[in-house]
């Protein structure tokens, strides 16, 4: 089968952050089997020893320079609200767009050299034309929602510009239904990403049963863990360290971030003076470079494995207050066997809470006293923090490898 995989984020090293490591483990996985065409993006920070290494892994490798350009300033700010409310698609979307790109994918699907194109991000569906459904398989894996993240931001509180939320609503809302309708199939990384698509893509009512768009099957396929790159620990340090690991650049992560570190930390160290807090990711931006200034707290930027940093920490936090989606950050550290405190949004997808014969994995919080209590717990118990580290690693090892998680892809592609 000849695989036309689409991703503006360029794939490799696979640690940079959740959409590098989905979309490089899936085109792993899928080239054991077929032959992966791969067209991406080189920003400037890739390496030509990255293309080189990422090209072992494909049949063929096209990458793309890219020419983001983002205007400044209130008349930038208006240009790109014009631009949205008349295109239908969002700034991001066009300013990552490569015209050279374009041209390459079409001539493959024009000249018959792939049976799917598979889009591994929703931003890659810009990319995709509406006719190359009636004539071969187009997924998109579709990371999270843009119009459920906007929506549950102003919803939480959490949005840093409600204005521009409120008035981007009703056209992201547009341009998701729009772009979805193209594909023959969509990918979600779990069930909650899932039923949130079908509550926008599904009218209430259907008239006499019939509505103006295509809506395409959703599966569910969630992200996985290389257990490699993240072995069980050998021991428990024990002792009142936390950490949080994510790309430093992220919305949500950025949100967490200053969230445990302003609010929960605090509460904590009344508790603990001597608890201390390890934030551990790529590209921190100066919002978080300045959390590091706080007491007991260290930024440490990226790191070559962050599985040590994981192996040191008594808990591992996931306090994310938004973003949808399955959360590589909450499976990498039930991998290496550090027990997980973490918001709804942090375990969602995951089966975590004990409750008959299912064993508790990792403990629920969402408000800051629950989060206390929740850590309190597990600095003062080695046997619960023992427990929630053998049942996660179990867990892992049985539903969230890679290996499970590319057959699952492989199987949808070829139905």
């Amino acid at each position: 089968m000849q695989i036309l995989m689409l991703s503006s984020t360029f794939p490799y090293p696979p640690s940079r952050g959740g959409t590098q490591v989905r979309t490089f483990n899936l085109l792993q996985y899928l080239s054991r089997r077929h032959d992966v065409i791969l067209g991406t993006l080189r920003s400037p920070d890739v390496t030509d020893a990255q293309i080189d290494a990422l090209r072992q892994q494909v049949k063929e490798l096209a990458v793309f320079e890219t020419y983001e350009t983002i205007s400044t300033g209130i008349d930038g700010k208006i240009r790109r609200f014009s631009q949205f409310l008349l295109s239908g698609t969002p700034p991001n979307v066009i300013s990552s767009y490569s015209q050279a790109m374009q041209n390459w994918a079409d001539d493959l699907v024009n000249e018959g050299k792939c049976d799917a194109v598979t889009c591994e991000h929703s931003v890659n569906e810009i990319y995709v034309r509406p006719e190359w459904r009636q004539k071969l398989l187009t997924v998109v894996n579709i990371h999270s929602s843009v119009w459920g993240t906007c929506r549950e931001m102003l919803i939480t509180g959490t949005s840093q510009k409600p204005l521009r939320d409120r008035l981007n609503l009703p056209l992201l809302a547009r341009y998701e239904k729009r772009y979805c309708s193209k594909f023959s199939r969509i990918v979600a990384t779990t069930s909650t990403d899932r039923e949130q698509l079908l509550e926008l893509l599904l009218p209430p009512v259907q008239v006499r049963g019939k509505q103006d768009f295509f809506v395409p099957s959703i599966d569910v396929i969630p992200n996985g863990v290389d257990l490699t790159q993240f072995p069980y620990r050998s021991i428990d340090p024990g002792g009142h360290t936390l950490i949080f690991a994510g790309a430093m650049n992220n919305l949500p992560n950025i949100d967490a971030a200053r969230f445990l570190s302003l609010q929960i930390l605090p509460s904590l160290q009344q508790r603990y003076p001597d608890a201390t807090l390890t934030i551990v990711g790529a590209s921190p931006v100066p919002e978080v470079l300045a959390l590091g200034k706080l007491r007991g707290i260290q930024v440490v930027g990226r790191v070559q494995r962050v599985a040590e940093y994981l192996h040191q920490a008594a808990v591992c936090v996931v306090p994310m207050r938004i973003g949808f989606g399955i959360k590589n950050k909450t499976l990498e550290a039930m991998a290496a066997g550090t027990p997980v405190v973490a918001s709804d949004r942090g375990l969602e997808g995951l089966a975590v809470d004990g409750g008959g014969p299912q064993p508790t994995r990792a403990l629920r919080a969402n408000e800051v006293q629950e989060y206390v209590e929740a850590i309190a717990s597990l600095f003062e118990n080695q046997q619960l923090r023992q427990e929630l580290s053998v049942n996660a690693r179990s867990l892992v090892e049985r539903q969230y490898t890679w290996d499970i998680i590319g057959r699952q892809y492989d199987r949808l592609l070829q139905f």
